[in-house]
């Protein structure tokens, strides 16, 4: 029989199981199948962690049958099956209903693999008629049954419902036994210097390892994989950008950025000034910038976007910030003009000094008096729309800040020098492509992050820009106090509302923000109670520990003028609480609010948490955040919100979220839509081997860019980065 590739459809290698691995896994290639790597590898007698099982998780346990009770059920006709299994430290129990038989094959002292998912009875957790395989190998069915288990070290896959690791595993045989030997895409000296085995050796060790050994050698060259075809598509990227042509936008000493920093009240840090000369270098030169620009939250990022705009501006140029959010871009608007005080030329004034002829009042790239600064929103009025619009087309606008808006047909620039894109991670490559398209030639591009960034993911990441990072706060941020209330306990609550009400008696103000709007769709059957809601806690606490107070609402599905009139009123003062979802995340900023209370807090991730608390403690009086939470203290949920609690270190912070995600969540899959290309590797346990080959990739493509003498290293490339993935990865 012919053998398979790793192109081969999985349907004619493991028959009836290639459409449930499809639908629930995505794998429809031996590839697919044989990269879908087990999350980890028990082995017989080794204890599993029982301690950190949560509601509603799939999971796959190695355990041993503790105690068997076979009971009749009292309120309806029925027998029920409890079988108490644990690791020697902890235990758990199975519960089957009507299936008597069990009691013969579930004997007390068998160890097992047991794959069900997570549910609560009694505020106890419990594995709701798991499927099972039993390792006994004295039990002749058995260990037919489990013949891919026949080895110490039992690989565990990640399963889905109705499909146990244990069928994974007999399929990743089978192909196993049908594939030829791949043609293996690492140069052969490459694999020689840094002792890497073969492709098909550890394609077989990491699904079958006889020994540990076997086992680290496979991941080390299957990370390398993941690591070199990363860095090859991205350095392949920044040296094909930096022989494009720009215009060079040097500024002059006489121009709205000279004036601007005259009139600031205060003194830049010293961060700012070394980010600031870094970008206006960048600036200077004959090619595009592609430059990060990252800080914690408060490090005045807007402020050091804002001078490069002013470069571009006195160069005779445009630019463009692009915002996630309708919020975040009016919010920017607002910010950005009172920044520039009587540097920013109204709507008005400029249309009566187009009028007049007044330069010292053209707003946009020939005025040296005034900067023209416009919203384009999707939910700006038709005459509004036309009036923004001629003016960008007529160059009297210099700074244009928008939407998705900005992407749309007949968004026409005069000249459009510099793209500042925030949030970089809410926009994909299409809409990026769109605005740059904007430009007779490629714009310079600053892509701004509050998520501070530790250096691995930044050359993993965004690893064909160059990066500049804001440490230090600037002076005049107060502190903020983190704590985690238990929801179950009343009086924590109630003092958290008190604490709220104190805060508005002092003359400040607080936000308390929930997962869910509250005007979903339910969605399917599931063991958690739903996520708290904006609709449902604003009028309970408007009714209730809040009353008297002025309680507002804002989120997502608002129309664009209503979530306008709430945030301003929110910053003038007219509400005192403002109850929302994470539509506040970013960008958000009223320095009288001091208090945040953060409902479902395990529901959020490290750097969300982080993000929605960097929005108090923004002026001079100390800010309080409270996380309200039913996680258990010692599971990953619990130590989680007590790290957030522990610490305002963004970039530690950071480091904790990339330790308890998925790399591939680390690393976009899940914007780009496709399954991600790194399952192995990890950005901060592999750092070092990350830096290896990001050298050896720069040195392989000085002497052949397109791998024009390494065709089967291009193949793989394009596979394990698709065109648009790697499009995704360019950030900019």
């Amino acid at each position: 029989m012919e053998k398979a590739t790793l192109a081969t459809p999985l349907k004619g290698i493991v028959g009836a199981a290639a459409g449930p691995l499809e639908k629930a896994l995505g794998l429809r290639t031996v590839g697919d199948l044989l990269r879908h790597y087990p999350r980890r590898y028990d082995e017989r007698g080794e204890h599993t962690d029982l301690a950190a099982l949560e509601i509603g998780d799939q999971v796959t346990l190695m355990a041993q049958v503790q105690r068997v009770t076979a009971k009749q059920m009292k309120q309806r006709r029925g027998s029920i099956l409890e079988v108490l299994i644990g690791d020697g430290i902890r235990t758990v129990t199975a519960t089957f209903f009507n299936q008597p038989w069990r009691e013969r094959e579930l004997k007390v002292g068998k160890w097992g693999l047991f794959a069900g998912k997570v549910t609560e009875f009694r505020e106890k957790r419990q594995l709701n008629g798991p499927e099972y395989v039993l390792l006994d190998p004295d039990d002749e069915n058995a260990a037919n049954e489990i013949e891919e288990f026949a080895g110490a070290i039992i690989p565990v896959y990640p399963a889905a419902a109705g499909l146990p690791t244990w069928t994974i595993s007999r399929c990743v045989r089978l192909a196993l036994e049908m594939v030829a030997a791949p043609p293996d895409p690492l140069p052969s000296d490459l694999r020689a210097a840094r002792k890497l085995v073969g492709l098909d050796t550890a394609l077989r060790d990491i699904h079958r390892p006889s020994t540990k050994e076997a086992l680290y050698a496979a991941k080390k060259r299957l990370k390398w994989d993941e690591a070199f075809a990363l860095q090859v598509t991205l350095v392949q990227r920044k040296q094909r950008a930096a022989d494009w042509p720009a215009k060079a936008r040097p500024g002059r000493a006489d121009g709205l950025l000279a004036a601007f920093d005259k009139s600031l009240p205060y003194t830049l840090t010293n961060g700012q000034v070394q980010v600031g000369d870094e970008i206006a270098a960048d600036l200077a030169a004959e090619h595009p910038m592609h430059r990060l620009l990252q800080g914690d939250v408060g490090a005045g990022k807007t402020l050091v976007a804002l001078r490069a705009i002013l470069q571009i501006v006195d160069s005779g140029g445009q630019a463009a910030l692009l915002a996630p959010t309708e919020v975040l871009a009016g919010q920017h608007h607002r910010g950005i003009v009172e920044l520039l005080g009587p540097l920013a030329a109204r709507a008005d004034e400029k249309a009566l000094a187009g009028m007049l002829g007044d330069t010292d009042h053209a707003g946009g790239t020939g005025g040296a008096g005034r900067l023209g600064v416009e919203l384009l929103t999707g939910s700006l009025g038709a005459a509004a729309r036309r009036r923004v619009l001629a003016g960008l087309a007529a160059g009297e606008t210099g700074l244009i800040i928008g939407t998705h808006a900005l992407l749309s047909e007949g968004v026409d620039f005069a000249d459009l020098g510099l793209v500042v894109v925030d949030e970089q991670h809410r926009f994909g490559v299409e809409q990026r492509d769109i605005l740059r398209a904007k430009a007779d030639q490629p714009p310079h591009t600053l892509v701004m992050t509050a998520t501070p960034i530790p250096r691995t993911v930044a050359m993993t990441v965004y690893g064909d820009l160059e990066v500049s990072a804001l440490t230090e706060l600037p002076a005049g941020r107060s502190p903020i106090a983190t704590h985690v209330v238990p929801m179950a306990d009343q009086r924590w609550l109630d003092r958290g509302w008190a604490r709220i009400r104190e805060e508005v008696g002092k003359g400040h103000q607080a936000y308390v923000v929930c997962p869910r709007i509250g005007d979903e769709e339910p969605g399917g059957a599931t063991d958690r109670r739903p996520p708290l809601a904006v609709l449902d806690v604003a009028p309970e606490l408007a009714e209730g520990p809040l009353k008297g107070l002025g309680v507002g609402i804002l989120h997502g599905r608002m129309a664009a003028e209503d979530k306008d009139a709430v945030m301003r009123a929110y910053a003038a003062g007219d509400l005192d609480v403002l109850v929302a979802t994470t539509v506040i995340e970013v960008g958000v900023n009223v320095p009288n609010a001091t208090m945040m209370v953060i409902l479902d807090a395990e529901r959020f991730g490290v750097s969300q948490l982080h993000q929605l608390r960097g929005r108090v403690g923004r002026g001079s009086a100390p800010g309080l955040c409270l996380l309200v939470s039913e996680a258990v203290p010692e599971s990953p949920s619990g130590e989680r919100l007590a790290a957030v609690a522990s610490t305002t270190d963004g970039f530690r912070l950071a480091e904790l979220d990339l330790e308890q995600r998925r790399e591939g969540d680390v690393l976009g899959a899940a914007q780009s839509g496709k399954r991600s290309a790194v399952r192995l590797l990890s950005v901060i346990k592999d750092a070092d081997l990350i830096t290896e080959a990001r050298a050896a990739a720069t040195e392989l493509l000085a002497t052949d860019l397109e791998l024009e003498h390494h065709p089967v290293l291009a193949a793989t490339v394009a596979t394990l980065v698709a065109e648009d993935r790697a499009e995704y990865l360019e950030k900019g």
